[in-house]
């Protein structure tokens, strides 16, 4: 009898050795990148080769148990893993599980995504939950300017995960490259790998679908723009790490868009067509021509409510000053905001970081208003702009502190609303606004 009790210890302690070797195999992740209503992506990253999988069931009783095939992460895709669980239906919550090595992985939160539901012609649009920011500053110390730290307040991660959005929108500046990652793959994805794995990150990461652009410091060097070497390296980087439905239009970058209730989320790319900051000969470029056409051709066909443009700088400030539409290409700025107003495309909210502090912009003409929702930093240092002559700002708006921004979108189908608000990086609101669909 005392044998049996002995073997049997052993082979306890046998599986829970290997079960501890697969968690220690998980360097960051689970993460649930975009959800469409017939598929959704999950992403894992481990520190070392490692066969890894995804088991996920629907979250009602009797519901089958589906499994993604089995994946060996590698060294050349800085050890990431893609999923695809395509054997999902709409409307739908599901739970899932890691395993690695073929050893299910136990984490502290809920891994968990949800469909998007099919309400066209069916119901009213669903009410939507939406968090986003912009500025994502981890520090580093070996490699890091000498001084005061410039990033922090890390808990803001866990505030956002609290408020259980449906999805969070990353606005650039995801991570800041370095000087001494600038012009490697090395140096480019330890950067990556280095902001992602945040233990406060993790369980906003593994049960909301996140979507993400870039801008200057996840892309290249400071105020970056076309000419910077690495930014196909950079690029490959941006698809290991996210999700997002798709890259660019078949020309590089990062280009994308998708669809959520009734509302459609355009997801530019600021920085891989872009003129450089000092040329002043020919035409001056943000977004490129064949970019911009599009944008242009997606906006004006787009039938849904709301048209949330995702893009790294603020769009309607009107001071000329830095990385400010208005101050890079106003004439492609007028082109686009006159496009807008001609075509009578109602609801455009340009969603944009960037500049370390948040504020919310307003333009109205020919009774049609247009907005610009800037949320900044997440975690780096903040920047005090109050006294910019920002002559769109709406009052009170303005917040220089480490925030994020959240969206509430609710109401019938013919009256639609967004609730804007900031929240400081314990999740208390700072700021409120709410306008009505036009």
């Amino acid at each position: 009898m005392r044998k049996i009790v002995f073997l049997s210890l052993i082979c306890l302690f046998a599986q829970m050795a290997v079960a501890q070797q697969s968690r220690d195999l998980l360097l960051s992740g689970p993460m649930v990148g975009y959800t469409e209503m017939r598929e959704a992506l999950l992403w894992v990253q481990t520190n070392g080769s490692a066969k890894v999988q995804f088991r996920y069931q629907a979250q009602e009783e009797g519901a089958p148990v589906f499994a993604t095939e089995p994946y060996f992460t590698r060294k050349e895709e800085a050890f990431t893993a893609r999923f695809v669980c395509d054997l999902v239906k709409p409307g739908k919550k599901y739970a899932y599980r890691l395993l690695i090595n073929d050893q299910e992985v136990q984490l502290p939160y809920e891994l968990s995504f949800k469909t998007p539901p099919l309400w066209q012609y069916r119901t009213d649009p669903p009410e939507m939950n939406i968090a986003l920011g912009s500025c994502v500053y981890i520090n580093d110390t070996t490699f890091d300017r000498p001084g005061r730290p410039y990033g922090g307040g890390y808990e803001i991660f866990s505030a956002i995960h609290e408020k259980k959005p449906d999805m969070m929108l990353w606005l650039g500046d995801n991570n800041y490259l370095r000087e001494v990652d600038f012009y490697s793959t090395t140096g480019i994805v330890h950067r990556y790998t280095h902001s992602r794995n945040v233990p406060e990150m993790q369980p906003l990461l593994a049960s909301t679908s996140n979507y993400a652009i870039w801008d200057d410091h996840d892309y290249g060097t400071n105020d970056s723009d076309r000419s910077y070497r690495e930014k196909n390296t950079t690029l490959a980087a941006f698809q290991l790490f996210w999700g997002n439905p798709s890259y660019g239009l078949g020309h590089g970058g990062i280009t994308s868009m998708f669809q959520h209730g009734d509302a459609d989320f355009f997801m530019l790319d600021n920085r891989y067509f872009r003129t450089p900051n000092n040329r002043h000969d020919g035409p001056r470029t943000v977004l490129g021509e064949e970019q911009l056409q599009w944008f242009l051709d997606a906006l004006v066909s787009s039938q849904s409510t709301f048209k949330f443009v995702m893009i790294g700088g603020q769009v309607l400030n009107t001071y000329e000053v830095f990385e400010n539409y208005v101050n890079l290409a106003p004439n492609e700025r007028r082109k686009i905001l006159d496009f807008i107003v001609e075509h009578k495309i109602k609801n455009v909210i340009f969603l944009t970081g960037d500049r370390h502090h948040s504020e919310m912009s307003m333009m109205e003409r020919d009774g049609l208003k247009i907005y610009d929702f800037t949320s900044s930093p997440l975690t780096s240092g903040t920047h005090d702009a109050l006294n910019e002559p920002n002559l769109l700002r709406v009052e009170g708006s303005h917040v220089a502190v480490r925030n994020f921004g959240m969206m509430n979108i609710s109401g019938p189908r013919l009256e639609r609303k967004v609730r804007f608000s900031f929240h400081d990086a314990t999740g208390k609101e700072l700021w409120t606004y709410e306008i009505a669909a036009q």
